[in-house]
């Protein structure tokens, strides 16, 4: 059982990294409303493939919560049944949540796919916990916090309706991704309990309080880089897809506190790999740590400079949450060391 418990461990943190990157590119390629309802999409498990499956046909089996198109907007079936030669409207109620009523069969998928891996996501996290139960006795922990990635997988779901329901309203969007960073942690939490490798490091207070000092900083980082992203949203909005020069030639004054801010994060780590390196070695954590902190400079230099070269914004945002995942793990481990030999 320790063996598939794992397994499903490593699993869960891959297929979370992976819904963030699906996610993040559901947004890049403006797919957000491919599928109009949740959690089906247009009424299906499995989406159509072309617009002429959303038109009204006559002699037709209609399941109840399909939708189609008439007169650019949405028409759901009230019921199971079976058109006749002549289209009745009592037959169907008008989708009301939003008024978006494009069909786009690339953008449909792309975010067909995203749901697909966050629902495998939610399947591997709950026998996770069903694993996990059979070692309640040796670490209840993992069974605890196990069941809270199970509740915090439940809760991304509905934000993920909510997020669809309001049409892509930023701040819910930003919400979604910041209950990703909570499931992160708590399966961080669990993959640093299961390693039992040792880190070489300071045995200085100090060296603690700059670690979670770090980490606090990634999070302010990650949140000014979400209310940046927010305002590229409505500029694209506003501007367009093709107009990606101009979406921030009127940058809020934000933008230049986290473009400014990743210096004092990349200052911070560079300054406790010095304390490491005296103290003997830099542990692959860490140089981690440094990798995804130069790599999303680097990916913010791009779209700034270079107009948002296509998968700089999805590898910019997976870049920042990976950054995350490492720092949460290096601060745990230094934590239970530092305490366990003091």
């Amino acid at each position: 059982m320790k063996k598939a418990y794992n397994f499903l461990l490593i699993f869960s943190v891959i297929l979370v990294y992976l819904v963030i990157a699906a996610g993040a590119t559901v947004r890049m390629t403006g797919s957000g409303m491919g599928c109009p309802d949740w959690p089906k999409c247009f009424g299906y498990i499995i989406p159509p493939t072309d617009r002429s499956k959303l038109d009204w046909k006559k002699k037709h089996s209609y399941k109840k919560g399909q939708i189609i198109i008439v007169n650019e907007s949405l028409y759901v079936a009230i019921n199971d049944f079976t058109s006749t030669k002549i289209y009745n409207s009592q037959n169907w109620a008008a989708y009301t949540k939003h008024e978006y009523s494009i069909f786009n069969s690339t953008h449909t998928w792309v975010e067909f796919l995203n749901r697909l891996l966050g629902a495998v996501a939610g399947l591997v996290t709950l026998l996770l916990f069903i694993t996990s139960i059979f070692r309640f006795k040796k670490d209840y922990f993992k069974t605890l916090f196990s069941f809270f990635v199970i509740l915090g997988m439940g809760f991304q779901a509905w934000l993920g309706k909510l997020v669809v329901d309001s049409n892509l309203m930023s701040y819910k969007i930003s919400t979604h991704m910041g209950m990703a960073l909570i499931i992160i942690l708590l399966l961080v939490f669990l993959l640093e309990r299961e390693n039992q490798s040792k880190i070489d490091f300071p045995k200085k207070k100090s060296f603690k309080i700059l670690i979670l000092l770090s980490l606090i900083l990634t999070v302010f980082q990650i949140g000014f880089g979400v209310q940046v992203r927010e305002f590229v949203d409505i500029q694209t909005d506003y501007l367009g897809l093709e107009n990606k020069s101009n979406w921030l030639a009127k940058a809020p004054i934000l933008f230049y506190v986290h473009r400014s801010f990743s210096l004092i994060v990349l200052a911070l780590n560079g300054f406790l790999g010095i304390k490491l390196l005296k103290n003997g070695t830099i542990p692959l954590v860490f140089k981690c740590i440094i990798l995804f902190i130069g790599l999303e400079i680097l990916t913010g230099i791009m779209m700034y400079y270079f107009h948002f070269p296509f998968s700089t914004q999805p590898v910019h945002l997976l870049l920042a949450s990976l950054l995350f995942g490492a720092q949460s793990f290096f601060m745990i481990r230094i934590f239970r060391q530092y305490d366990f030999q003091n």
